[in-house]
């Protein structure tokens, strides 16, 4: 089986559906395919849906919420296909995307992971690919201190080239992806389940080019990903209380840090 396209799902069963809808109308021509669905201890009704609306789909349910990576890796371990492709529940695929990441990963050993484009829902350019963090990153990121570190910012951001041509980065948002699955037996496995919630995707690009592999930014396979990002929607000293996305980012930064950043 050429392809396995996991979709990790938590309380998101609308826009589950509408990621499944464009799977379903997405030109795969040739491609051996499945779809995993995995429900992260949600229980929202998605089984029932899928049995209506995608019966074909492969679905998994797990017991307990075992975070981002954590429930990735449920999928993962059902994989039957050479190839995996993760996809957040918040993205559209455009009719080409899949196959365009794919016939461009297929034959090229040296690249671990790639990732497209990602486009906000009015078109416009989402920043997804980076340059490694620094510790102070995420405190310039949220906080006014921010204002006078622009220039470390918009290096983080890679603003200094256009989004519209093939490049190796540092590391991409973990939305929208796809590696071989036999590069996990080589960097230790899939996601490290001892991040939660963010820094996942952050940690499997360390890992990649750690062992001497490349990831590649391609736009010429465009999404669209319907993203908010709920953990920064108040500056960090009022989110660490109020916020409980927020801490898990925290905790995760930090955890990041101490594993060898």
């Amino acid at each position: 089986m050429n392809l396995s396209i996991i979709i990790n799902n938590y309380n998101s069963k609308e826009k589950t559906l509408r990621c499944l809808s464009s799977i379903k109308n997405s030109d795969l021509p040739g491609l051996t395919r499945e779809t995993i669905v995995v429900d992260n201890a949600s229980f929202d009704g998605i089984a029932e849906e899928l049995k209506i609306k995608f019966p074909e789909v492969k679905f998994i349910q797990s017991e307990k919420n075992l975070g981002m990576g954590g429930g990735n890796n449920l999928g993962i371990a059902k994989a039957n296909g050479e190839f995996i492709l993760i996809l957040n529940p918040d993205i559209i695929l455009e009719r080409d995307s899949i196959k365009n990441l794919y016939h461009f990963l297929k034959n090229r050993s040296e690249i671990g992971l790639a990732a497209p484009k990602l486009l906000n829902p009015d078109g416009s350019l989402q920043y997804s690919c980076f340059r490694e963090y620094k510790f102070f990153t995420p405190i310039f990121r949220r906080t006014f201190l921010g204002k006078y570190a622009q220039k470390h910012l918009n290096n983080f951001l890679m603003l200094d080239f256009s989004h519209n041509e093939p490049r190796e980065v540092d590391w991409v948002m973990g939305s929208c992806i796809l590696f071989k699955k036999e590069i996990l037996s080589k960097i230790g496995g899939g996601f490290d389940r001892r991040y939660f919630m963010y820094f996942e995707d952050t940690d499997l690009c360390r890992r990649i080019r750690k062992n001497n592999l490349k990831v590649v930014y391609y736009p010429q396979s465009q999404v669209v990903h319907d993203h908010a990002r709920e953990s920064a929607k108040h500056n960090w000293f009022v989110a660490i209380f109020t916020n409980k996305l927020a801490r898990e980012h925290i905790k995760s930064f930090i955890k990041y840090f101490l594993n060898g950043n």
